[in-house]
């Protein structure tokens, strides 16, 4: 998910001598976080599916408000703090009844802003708009400098110069409370009084000292900072907070490996616990300040509060988990649940469930790498796995008949690989302007680069003569520069700082620092296909499969399938999908490439997969339940409405669900993902086959080669292709049409009755141009996928909208709306009511050799786009066309 910031809003934070740290003491680093309202999974809320989210940078605060059901006006802003620098996790979000409180911390003063809350906003919990307001809207109107809302962090006691930690949350009474590390040593808390309250009130300061009294009786009042005895257990590194009905509950980790809980109502140490008695090997970890640690709290009504602390320790760092316990005499200690090791260097961040930890890295070579794993269940301790979606290719093969401007403009705008932001600071830095590029279309961002790259390369020939291959060769050069520019900014973009976990939906989002990810379900045979060889006997371990011979068969034939895919060269891969766009047999493609690895093969490639066959009990078994586990062939009845029996209010709610250009482009993507990884599956698989119908009986047993030639191989073929055209119409963008142009087609087309003319409208404004799978989804298959989803009351009673289960239901319908030989025929209506006709065309092209479904729908389709486009001689007449004839009749007068 890309976006866009509105105008930044300066906020004056006036350096008072004494307060906080001077400007160039602080060097902290980027940090982001977010906030899922309390109501966001209850069908019925305004608040539904919607969340906050920011990322900092220095003095530079970035908010935006998303919904996954409406799109938001107004919902992204920048605050800039001058000569302040904000605290790592220093951005804390709540919730009242009327208002969205966000409570702010830089390393010199502390803010609240004040925001309305979305339930206040409309009149009524019916929307019905395609957009709504975000709680942004209005934020010119707030008064940053009010006494009430902002403070300075006053001289004594003074914020710690060596630690960035911090917490905040609202009191009871309205009030919000800061507590962060004290120059003098321990804690102090910040208090800002309740926003209502009337006539002058100033915040007040308290601080938490681990001393008892018989501690301060001995050593006197003295600050420690002033005794010169400060040591680690003074400094805390990590802090949060649980807030009960009558009290506050401060947790600290400590720099000597102590976790602290604080009474905020008592002002008195409840809880002491060692965390290094939980490291089998502690001796030098003890002599080292663990400056590293972080602690994270869960907290569930039925299962009580769970406490997550990781240990940084330079070779090996550990997770331990705890429950609170506590007695009727007010007593605490902790439960302890489970240890977790992990040898990966630098963690950045991890969140907490009451069951799960997920956790996000960055390995030895700087990669990305997020895994998580179950506490109570996996004894064995093996961490699963997330598929990272990687960066765009840092080379663009250009072939000799390929132009290389149209070929490098293709490749920088093709869906999902550029954010604008790094398009427009590449092109800014390309182009060496001191002006700064905002505010640019998709259109006018293309016309803007290949402006700039062409006048540059223009620049550079025009005083010289060249022939042609050096003119290419130097257009390239420029073309080139200008993508590495693009590759450099998109990878700082996509630098992770930050898990988000929804507890009430289980969606788990990744926070960049110029994008959001959101993790999604993969399907089993896919994610054993993409993870490492490394990482596959681990991952099969940790995801629960039986050691039966069935399952060691179907693991074993997916690893058959990575050795194949890991060896086929690029020019390989180009053959088999030329075949599939030429329309031709995909089968003869897979014999040559086979015959291809055989001549080439200089690391006994065969050899192992060979060896690696021999393991397989019953091949022909195992292949088949891979080719049914990617089918989505069905005679089920797709194409139903909403349930006029539900209430006006729920069908109005269903209406809006998952609606967003958000969420239309994660499901779109995500399907286009799915098939890329399918297309290659079936690509090996087909390759795989053919070396079976090689080695004959003496591999697949007497019969059943027969069985492979006849069935497998072809059915195998029939969802490559089915991949190839799902794949091809997801990367397929859809045209700009006007709105006159469009009306008067669906009126044509709601005359002969062959379209609902409702379910279409004119393209919606978007960041970047849509695909035709995504107009698809956005303007047909999503209301027919939710109609799918809640069919009946139970189902309507039942709806927590679980995240993982919501999404893969959802990606399962639109791949069933779009598989070609299933009988429902809406993806290619919808391209003819949206005046898609080129788009059409080609996808007709690709289907028409191989899918015998819907043929006569097909040709009339195909006859009309024809027709429309001036082509009338191409239209064929014939007996099974016959409504070509009507409709050009009807087209004529």
């Amino acid at each position: 998910l890309r976006w866009a910031f509105g105008p930044a809003i300066d906020l004056p934070c006036s350096p008072i001598a004494g307060g906080g740290l001077s400007p160039t003491a602080a060097r902290y680093t980027d940090s982001a976080g977010g906030y899922w309202y309390q109501q966001n999974a209850q069908l019925g809320s305004v608040t539904r599916n919607r969340f906050i989210h920011w990322a900092t940078s220095g003095g530079t605060l970035e908010l935006m408000e998303e919904s996954l059901d409406i799109n938001l006006l107004s919902n992204a802003i920048q605050l800039k703090f001058q000569n302040c620098s904000l605290l790592p996790g220093g951005v804390h979000i709540f919730e009242t009844q009327n208002h969205v409180v966000i409570l702010i911390l830089t390393n010199q003063t502390v803010h609240r802003l004040i925001l309305p809350h979305p339930a206040r906003m409309y009149r009524s919990e019916l929307i019905s708009e395609s957009h709504m307001q975000s709680v942004f809207t209005d934020i010119g109107k707030v008064h940053f400098r009010d006494p009430l809302n902002y403070c300075v962090i006053p001289t004594v006691p003074g914020l710690s110069v060596h630690s960035s930690a911090s917490a905040a949350w609202l009191s009871s009474d309205g009030g919000a409370l800061f507590a962060l590390p004290s120059a003098t040593g321990g804690i102090f808390v910040l208090q800002l009084p309740s926003y209502d309250v009337h006539g002058m009130t100033s915040p007040s300061v308290l601080e938490l000292k681990q001393s008892s009294v018989m501690q301060r009786l001995l050593t006197g009042w003295m600050p420690t900072a002033i005794r010169g005895d400060q040591g680690p257990s003074d400094l805390p590194v990590s802090m949060s907070v649980h807030c009960r009905e009558h009290d506050t509950l401060l947790f600290a980790l400590y720099q000597d490996h102590k976790l602290r809980m604080w009474s905020y109502k008592d002002q008195i140490c409840l809880m002491v616990a060692d965390m290094l008695e939980f490291v089998p090997v502690n001796k030098d970890l003890r002599l080292a300040a663990g400056t590293g640690h972080k602690l994270q709290l869960s907290y569930s009504e039925t299962l009580g509060l769970y406490i997550g602390v990781y240990l940084h320790a330079p070779k090996q760092g550990q997770f331990c988990v705890f429950q609170l316990v506590s007695t009727e005499s007010h007593r605490y200690s902790l439960d302890h649940i489970s240890s977790l090791f992990t040898s990966q260097e630098t963690l950045i961040d991890f969140t907490l469930t009451t069951s799960e930890i997920w956790a996000l890295w960055h390995d030895d070579e700087n990669q990305t790498t997020v895994k998580y794993i179950n506490f109570e269940q996996n004894v064995a301790g093996q961490w699963n796995q997330v598929s990272m979606q990687p960066l765009p290719s840092e080379e663009v093969d250009i072939r000799d008949n390929q132009h290389p401007r149209e070929t490098f403009m293709e490749a920088i705008f093709a869906p999902g690989q550029f954010t604008n932001a790094a398009l427009l600071k590449a092109l800014q830095i390309y182009s060496q302007g001191t002006e700064r590029l905002t505010d640019l279309s998709w259109d006018e961002l293309k016309k803007q680069i290949t402006t700039t790259v062409e006048n540059e390369f223009q620049g550079n020939v025009a005083e010289y003569e060249f022939s042609h291959e050096e003119f290419r060769q130097l257009q390239v050069e420029s073309w080139s520069k200008f993508y590495a520019y693009c590759l450099q900014y998109q990878e700082e973009l996509s630098r992770p700082l930050a898990l988000l976990w929804n507890q009430c939906s289980n969606m788990v989002c990744l926070l960049k620092k110029g994008q959001l990810s959101f993790l999604v379900p993969c399907s089993l045979m896919d994610h054993l296909y993409l993870l490492p060889d490394e990482q596959l006997i681990n991952e099969v371990e940790s995801a629960g499969l039986d050691e039966s011979e069935f399952t060691h068969d179907l693991v074993s034939l997916v690893q058959c399938l990575r050795l194949i895919g890991e060896s086929v060269t690029v020019e390989m891969t180009l053959k088999m999908e030329m075949a599939c766009f030429c329309r031709q047999s995909p089968e003869r493609a897979a014999e040559q490439i086979l015959k291809d690895l055989i001549a080439n093969d200089t690391e006994n490639l065969m050899e192992d997969i060979h060896s690696k066959l021999q393991e397989i009990k019953n091949p022909i078994g195992a292949i088949g339940v891979l080719i049914r586990e990617m089918d989505y062939e069905t005679d089920m009845e797709m194409e139903r409405g909403f349930n006029i029996v539900q209430p006006l209010n729920v069908r109005m709610h269903l209406s809006q669900l998952y609606g967003s250009s958000t969420t239309v482009n994660m499901v779109c993507r995500c399907v286009c993902k799915m098939s890329m990884t399918r297309f290659f599956i079936c690509r090996d698989l087909l390759i795989l086959q053919q070396l079976l119908l090689r080695l004959g009986d003496v591999m697949l047993g007497g019969g059943q080669l027969f069985h492979t030639q006849q069935n497998l191989l072809h059915r195998t073929s029939l969802l490559l292709l089915s991949y190839y055209v799902i794949r091809w119409a997801s990367q397929r963008l859809a045209s700009d049409v006007p709105v006159d142009e469009l009306e008067s087609n669906l009126q044509h087309l709601s005359v002969l009755k062959l379209t609902d003319s409702s379910a279409l409208a004119p393209l919606k404004l978007v960041s970047s141009p849509q695909t035709i799978v995504e107009l698809f989804f956005q303007e047909v298959a999503r209301k027919h996928t939710i109609s799918q989803l809640f069919q009946s009351d139970a189902a309507l009673d039942e709806a927590g909208l679980n995240w993982p289960q919501m999404f893969s239901a959802i990606c399962s319908y639109l791949l069933q709306f779009l598989w070609p030989s299933n009988p429902c025929f809406l993806f290619p209506e919808c391209l003819m009511g949206a005046c898609q006709y080129t788009q059409l065309q080609e996808y007709i092209r690709l289907l028409e050799p191989w899918c015998h479904v819907n043929v006569g729908s097909c040709r009339f389709l195909m006859g009309h786009c024809h027709l429309v486009m001036g082509e009338g001689h191409k239209v064929k007449l014939h007996s099974t066309a016959i409504k070509y004839l009507i409709f050009a009749n009807y087209l004529v007068s």
